[in-house]
């Protein structure tokens, strides 16, 4: 076999129709072997003997798409000194943009003998239990393939699992599911189209291992956070085989995406990956160059850094690290043409030294990067160390995950925090965004996500019921707090299942009446349940897949939440795109806050712990933006009325100042929605005067269109 020098950049394996370049950053190694595989999984190693700048390269004429290969890296393995080079431990090339299947786990993937002092090296070969990278085709045909680019304020997130969403959906063919294929299916992308969402927010896709505790216990990783590859689509999703072909499936499903107007957001784990602490595998980064890969105990660098509670922390103050994550980014948008991404802990990011800065490297390189500063950005703004929760701290061009919103509106409805905080998040959460010139969308607004309880479990369960994670009830939250009563998951009282789905309408209708941008968690839509499981990272089965045969009250919750869509995105009052400004030069209210009795709210009432019930205006003729022609935007108007007391409340109007007549739109405790046109049914809503007494079930919204502007009926 002919062997070329090669070129140092790009690094990992890059075909170009004649052969393969292969490069690896490597700081610390002396000696750097590239061992390529056959189908039978002989091995042939190929010494790379160039070396430049910390990059060992070769050029290898003949070798293309298909083949397998890996590293073996020689150095010191003195773990006291932060190096555990051990070259019979083969290694996945951290660049490589697609990896061969799962891992067999075996003793021999340790790079220490099990039982023994990780000071002690294990000699035995870990090739026949690895995966393999592959070198892939990069050319595809993405023809009329163009980006949504939809607006922020304008977005609407569905956050959802490329496996659980069609897995078990009898209408999608029995090959494709649970693969990116089938969540690019005709009855999948239908199905999200006529919610009315404009983005699908995928937990993680980049290839990830299978811990090694859950195998043991016979489950899976299920969330993928545990990555190994930040270039290579997961293979286990793949319908249609995982050397290379991944890569081919999860452009095709970026590209009919699009085709129904729908963004690719991707969930990224670039803050530790699947090698753990010190007693881990070697499986990659460590043995490739631990030192420079990890964030280590400064005294004792035999230990990691762990502000992710997984046992490890990447190394972001490594120039070459930071520029792995930078060529991960950009390669997920140039190349497979994905439009955003979620920060897994973004505040680890973030840590150049010890604290927390919000103006460190990455973000810097990001502001300054002129493809990842055009994409959606999006924070989950804490991590497990100390001074990590840095919600409404991350930079201008970025949105975060609204922590505060998620605590302060399931409070609310739990009767256990007052109107302020309510009314902060409802509009926006300028307390938190506006004084670094960011706007209302830079709040992701969310009731439920992945990592707890699903909105039906949320007011179902007291507690959590993780019992079939297999590890003594211990993992996720401790308590939910009283939701129901002192009746604990399923029951057939109708009065409670009322009240619970009165609730999950109430919360539901709070997220998309609310100012930012609203990310739905997959299945809430129709209640879907966990069994009380708020922590279900390893179950791979039935609790987690979306069951697509509903029940009647399921069908009328999903009919109830494509209702609450259409709503909020044909009216720009409830999206704006700054945040309420109050009382303008000529007394005009973009928003106007009542008590029950129609009055104004005063100070003491503000500050009163106790209230339950508030109303407010939203002024849609006063709307400070224009439309894409230049023209000023002008929309209904609408009272909102909330209580979230126990027993019912009448509120009385406010004065024709703000409305003479109003039509019901919809009231959460006698909900009527059109199943067909998914928009709610205002036929049957009598018109209502200013100072006309309105009285509220407990736990309610109402909402009331001002028939005064554009149109009177």
């Amino acid at each position: 076999m002919h062997v070329w020098p090669g070129q140092p950049y790009p690094l990992g394996a890059t075909w170009d129709g004649r052969g393969t370049n292969f490069a690896l950053f490597s700081e610390h190694a002396e000696h750097v072997e590239l061992c390529l595989f056959d189908a039978e999984g002989y091995e042939r190693r190929i010494d790379m003997v160039e070396q430049t700048a910390f990059i060992w390269h070769v050029y290898l004429p003949g070798i293309g798409p298909g083949q397998r290969y890996g590293y073996r890296v020689h150095g010191r393995y003195d773990p006291r000194a932060g190096h555990r080079f051990n070259p019979a431990k083969l290694l996945v090339d951290p660049y490589a943009k697609a990896i061969e299947g799962q891992l067999r786990w075996d003793d021999r993937v340790f790079g220490y003998p099990i039982g023994q002092d990780d000071l002690v090296r294990d000699d035995r070969d870990s090739a026949p239990y690895l995966s393999k990278a592959i070198v892939v085709n990069p050319f595809y045909d993405w023809g009329e393939d163009r980006p949504p680019r939809t607006r922020w304020n304008s977005t609407i997130i569905y956050e959802t699992h490329v496996k659980g969403i069609s897995m078990l959906n009898e209408r999608v063919e029995p090959e494709l599911r649970g693969t990116y294929a089938g969540l690019a299916s005709p009855p999948v992308v239908d199905y999200l189209t006529s919610l009315g969402v404009t983005a699908v927010e995928l937990q993680p896709v980049h290839h990830f291992l299978q811990d090694h505790f859950l195998v043991q216990k016979g489950l899976r990783n299920y969330w993928g956070y545990n990555t190994v590859g930040f270039f290579a689509p997961h293979a286990d999703y793949a319908a249609r085989g995982s050397r290379g072909e991944q890569v081919y499936e999860f452009k095709s499903m970026v590209k009919d995406l699009h085709a129904a107007g729908l963004e690719v957001i991707l969930d990224v784990v670039y803050n530790h990956t699947a090698e753990g602490n010190h007693l881990g595998p070697t499986v990659s980064f460590r043995g490739i160059d631990n030192a420079s890969y990890y964030r280590l105990v400064d005294k004792d660098p035999r230990y990691y850094m762990d502000y992710t509670g997984t046992g490890n922390s990447l190394n972001v103050r490594h120039p070459h690290v930071l520029q792995l994550i930078m060529d991960s980014l950009r390669y997920w948008v140039l190349e497979m043409h994905v439009d955003g991404f979620r920060f897994d802990l973004a505040s680890t990011l973030a840590r150049e030294l010890h604290d927390v800065d919000r103006l460190s490297a990455f973000f810097d390189i990001i502001q300054q990067d002129p493809v990842l500063s055009q994409v959606k950005l999006i924070a989950e703004p804490w991590d497990v160390g100390e001074g990590g929760y840095q919600v409404g701290n991350f930079p201008v061009l970025w949105t975060e995950w609204n922590g505060r919103y998620r605590d302060s509106m399931r409070d609310f409805w739990r009767g256990e925090s007052g109107l302020g905080e309510l009314a902060q998040r409802l509009t926006g959460s300028s307390d938190l965004y506006a004084h670094n010139g960011r706007r209302p969308y830079a709040s992701i607004n969310f009731i439920t996500a992945h990592d707890g309880f699903t909105l039906r479990d949320l007011v179902s369960y007291n507690s959590k019921h993780n019992e079939a994670n297999l590890d003594d009830n211990s993992s996720g939250e401790d308590h939910n707090r009283s939701w129901n009563h002192g009746v604990e998951g399923e029951t057939d009282d109708p009065a409670i299942n009322d009240l619970r789905l009165r609730q999950q309408r109430n919360l539901l209708t709070t997220l998309f009446l609310s100012q930012g941008v609203p990310m739905l968690l997959g299945g809430d839509e129709f209640s879907r349940t966990q069994q009380g499981n708020n922590n279900t990272y390893c179950q791979d089965n039935e609790l987690t897949w979306y069951p697509w045969e509903h029940t009647r009250e399921q069908r009328h919750l999903l009919a109830w939440t494509r209702s609450l869509i259409t709503l909020r995105q044909q009216h720009p009052v409830f999206r704006r795109r700054r945040f309420f400004e109050g009382e303008d030069e000529e007394g005009v209210r973009d928003i106007a806050w009542f008590a029950p009795d129609g009055r104004d709210m005063t100070a003491d009432q503000w500050s009163d712990g106790g209230r339950r019930s508030l109303a407010f205006f939203l002024n849609g003729q006063a709307i400070p933006t224009l439309d894409v022609r230049g023209r000023p935007i002008r929309d209904d108007s609408f009272l909102v009325l909330i209580h979230a007391g126990p027993e019912q409340q009448t509120f009385t109007l406010p004065s024709a100042r703000w409305g003479r007549q109003w039509r019901k739109v919809f009231d959460t405790a006698r909900p009527t929605v059109r199943q067909r046109s998914r928009e709610f049914d205002e036929s049957e809503g009598a018109k209502l005067t200013a100072g006309e007494p309105l009285t509220l079930a407990s736990r309610s919204i109402v909402l009331l269109r001002r028939l005064d502007d554009a149109r009177d009926e």
